[in-house]
């Protein structure tokens, strides 16, 4: 099939020195970039692989993390009992 496109800059620069490079036509280096190119859309990408680095909280003995709610009145009452501490 014939058609016009219209290629960015940089894109056709690289494409002509792909064909140079490799002595093929022009045309066979297009139609091999888009045939890749395509191919690749319908290929799953690869997740990169992580680590998870732990780091110590200071987690306090006897203290639930899982009650996230209790947690939190208990870090209030403590903080309001040492400001009422300190306002005598």
């Amino acid at each position: 099939m014939r058609t016009t496109l219209t290629l960015e800059d940089h894109l056709a620069a690289q494409l002509q020195a792909a064909a140079r490079k490799r002595k093929l036509p022009f045309k066979q280096i297009v139609n091999d970039a888009l045939r890749r190119g395509l191919a690749s859309l319908d290929e799953p990408r690869k997740a990169k692989s992580f680590r998870i680095k732990p780091v110590s909280m200071g987690v306090k003995a006897g203290i639930d993390y899982d009650k996230i709610n209790q947690l939190l009145d208990d870090m209030e009452a403590e903080h309001t009992v040492s400001r009422m501490k300190g306002k005598r």
